[in-house]
């Protein structure tokens, strides 16, 4: 099966090309998110430091008491809600968004709409 490349191959080759241009600074920093089968992570990072400064994800025991599955589209808008409300804790109002290299459908638009909502500027 040589040439073959899979799915999650052509999404890490999409990112790469999306972080050629996208880099979060300390005024605007960098939302990401990262999609599993069971599982939706976001994270805003500040790529000139280094540094993860607010993250959520669908494991996290305060979005695990209100939704059970963090692979559906209830768990991904938690979660953005969830992220944005971190985010303005710590004085964050806008970001750059990144996908991770996923179209921007299901739940990675369900989670940014919610993060959008919850009053984060992308």
């Amino acid at each position: 099966m040589a040439g073959v490349t899979s799915r999650n191959d052509v999404r890490k080759r999409v990112h790469a090309r999306i972080r050629k241009r996208i880099q979060g600074t300390g005024e605007r920093p960098r939302l990401n998110i990262f999609r599993s089968l069971n599982h939706i992570y976001a994270q805003i990072i500040d790529d000139v430091k280094g540094v993860t400064l607010v993250s959520a994800s669908s494991l996290d025991k305060e979005i695990r008491a209100v939704n059970k599955s963090g692979g559906s589209a209830a768990g991904a808008k938690s979660v953005g809600t969830e992220i944005a409300k971190r985010a303005k804790s710590k004085g964050i109002e806008s970001v750059v968004y990144d996908r991770g290299g996923y179209q921007y459908h299901g739940r990675v638009k369900v989670l940014a709409e919610a993060a959008r909502e919850a009053g984060l500027k992308f």
